[in-house]
């Protein structure tokens, strides 16, 4: 039988079901010829208390222990009878869809989910009711954002909920620099329970960015305060959750279905062997994940756990929305029923995506959730790597220079970047740094950004590219970075840090670096206070004024165009935007090493914003201003 051939099994019940007279244990392995049920009173024990076999009804098996087994731990190992008759057993695992764990993941846990709620959690909702174009997303990492504090928690989920916190200039940093910024999202990079470090030592060097899957339905042990018990993991997420909502910031979270940390004895594969995956015509894993495998979405069993496992997260943790990692290794038919399902819950949920994969795979492109697919996903964007690359060079390239260092060949993908990559009459596709086309036809579809917790930050790529500027010129070449994320049309993403123009001493790829490479110096807000205020700026011009987010191309291209300029400048005429009090509105970046006279009338026009503090009606060398009429 086809591996995808399988009776699958469509109710929502799989997993542990608690109840204080009885629990029930349901787990889906057709291949298998038993499964047995250890149960244990510590997530440390070795030898299970009770050993029972559970109970097979076509492809599902299932027993109920009667009594309460509140806060016990539990584990299964599966069984397969060979051609020969042998029995070849498989390890002892949690199940995929186990809700609470022990330390480092090995063992399941039986939890009261009702016992988890923070205080006042019925009444807890998504602050954000706007569209996507008006989000603002801040992507940082829990450890990152807390481990320089002196949060009683810091590194941990309560870290990021604890005001009250300052750095030697008295400035407010972690949660109170948060709210301060004005951003609408944040979003975590994984916070589900992932393979590779110890939940039960910590030191400032055993570090790990996420993206190593191990329990998906599970929020990751080393950010609590007490890893063993699935309680703590669960209550202090969502207090952290909670506490973003009640300060008006929504939460997006970062999630990784397109491959598991482990292939042959990841817990998928102990239970239904390579059904999860996709095969090459050899039988070995294909890798479109660059981990050693990757997972296929179009299996039935595989996208209902995907989808099974975002509603969770979305009605049992208010999650607000969904970052997708490397997307384009799932295909569109999975993608789109998913993204149903959560507006169902949640209409204003914000779901975005990497556009790309790491390596070849066996799916057909025209079925995947690649980049160039994005007008067939159903409200999902992708990130822009377009503009990334157009405004600070190829990230694989650390030489190069992109249009804020004065690269003016890259000015049409900068533009191309401003309306949202769709298509407009004033842009050359021809001259575009990937592709020749428009391929949005929305620019919400697509996520504008400079930098994100890949490749290097966007500081060390500046001075990578620009080794002999000084730091007063490389702060004028970033701020013009900030306005082009925060004043194009597609939705605005900001990386933690940036503010301060963050700083990983050059590490390309801190995935695994330790604290001082990866954790925010809250210092650094002293030091480049101009590009704070910049960025805080900029973020308020934007909730204020609609022009920059006009939501779709027949808006975009009736009321923005772009006006001559000479080379190295972007200028941006945006005009009679409904419900806008700026009228007429003249944004020029300015990338060109001598200064621009837009040749505007003073009397009726007025200089709104510049990134340098100068008084001259016109643009300085290396920067952005905005101009209205009076």
């Amino acid at each position: 039988m086809k591996k995808n051939k399988y009776k699958a099994y469509l109710h929502h019940d799989l997993g542990v079901q608690y109840f204080e007279n009885c629990t029930i244990f349901k787990i889906w392995a057709p291949t298998m010829a038993g499964i047995n049920l250890n149960i244990y009173h510590n997530d440390t024990d070795e030898i299970p208390f009770a050993i029972i076999a559970l109970q097979k009804d076509e492809n599902i098996f299932t027993t109920t222990l009667q009594g309460n087994y509140l806060n016990i731990y539990y584990t299964y190992k599966a069984f397969e009878i060979n051609e020969n008759n042998h029995i070849i057993w498989y390890n002892e695992i949690p199940d995929i869809y186990a809700t609470a764990v022990g330390a480092n993941g090995k063992k399941g846990m039986i939890v009261n989910l009702q016992n988890t709620n923070p205080e006042g959690w019925q009444n807890d909702k998504n602050p954000f009711v706007g569209k996507p174009e008006t989000a603002i997303i801040y992507e940082l990492h829990v450890r990152d954002y807390t481990i320089f504090t002196d949060a009683n928690n810091k590194g941990k989920f309560l870290g990021l909920t604890q005001l009250g916190l300052y750095n030697t200039d008295l400035q407010p940093i972690g949660l109170a620099h948060l709210i301060n910024l004005g951003i609408t999202h944040v979003q975590l990079l994984p916070c589900f329970d992932f393979a590779t470090l110890d939940e039960t030592i910590y030191n400032n060097t055993d570090y790990n960015w996420g993206y190593d899957p191990l329990n998906y339905n599970v929020p990751e042990g080393s950010y609590a305060t007490n890893a063993s018990n699935g309680n703590v993991r669960i209550k202090e997420f969502k207090t952290l959750i909670k506490t973003l909502h009640d300060h008006g910031i929504a939460v997006i979270m970062d999630v990784v279905y397109n491959h598991t940390y482990y292939t042959e004895a990841s817990y998928f594969n102990q239970i239904v062997p390579n059904y999860y995956y996709r095969k090459k015509e050899d039988d070995t894993f294909s890798n479109a994940s660059g981990c050693g495998n990757e997972t296929a979405s179009e299996h039935t069993m595989m996208r209902k756990f995907m989808i099974d496992s975002i509603l969770y997260w979305t009605t049992e943790y208010h999650i607000d929305g969904f970052r997708f990692d490397l997307m384009a290794i799932h295909d569109i038919e999975t993608m789109n029923l998913l993204a149903k399902a959560v507006r169902k819950i949640n209409p204003h949920a914000i779901l975005l995506g990497e556009g790309w994969t790491a390596d070849s795979s066996t799916l057909q492109e025209d079925k995947r959730a690649v980049k160039q697919n994005v007008t067939q996903l159903d409200q999902i964007a992708v990130f822009c790597d377009d503009l990334r690359d157009g405004i600070k060079g190829n990230v694989f390239e650390k030489n190069s220079l992109g249009f804020v260092a004065g690269n003016q060949q890259l000015t049409e993908t900068i533009k191309f970047g401003l309306v949202g990559a769709i298509y407009h009459p004033q842009i050359n596709y021809s001259n575009q740094i990937y592709g020749n086309a428009a391929y949005a036809n929305l620019p919400q579809q697509i996520i504008a950004y400079s930098e994100c917790h890949d490749n290097y930050t966007l500081w060390d790529k500046l001075q990578l590219a620009l080794p002999v500027a000084s730091t007063a010129q490389l702060i004028k070449h970033y701020k013009i970075a900030l306005s082009i994320v925060l004043l194009g049309q597609g939705t605005p993403f900001i990386h933690a840090g940036q503010e301060m123009c963050r700083t990983k001493q050059g590490d390309g790829n801190s995935y695994k670096s330790d604290d001082t490479i990866n954790g925010i110096n809250w210092e650094r807000l002293i030091e480049f206070e101009t590009v704070h205020h910049t960025l805080k700026q900029l973020i308020a011009i934007r909730k204020a004024h609609p022009a920059f987010s006009l939501g779709n191309a027949k808006l975009i291209n009736e009321h923005l165009s772009f006006l001559p300029t000479t080379a190295g400048i972007v200028y941006l005429k945006i005009a009679n935007v409904p419900n806008d009090s700026w009228q007429e509105i003249h944004v020029i970046f300015n990338a060109a090493a001598q200064s621009f006279n837009p040749n505007l009338n003073a009397t009726l026009y007025k200089k709104v914003f510049s990134t340098e503090s100068d008084n001259e009606f016109t643009v300085a060398a290396f920067a952005t201003a905005i101009f209205v009429n009076n």
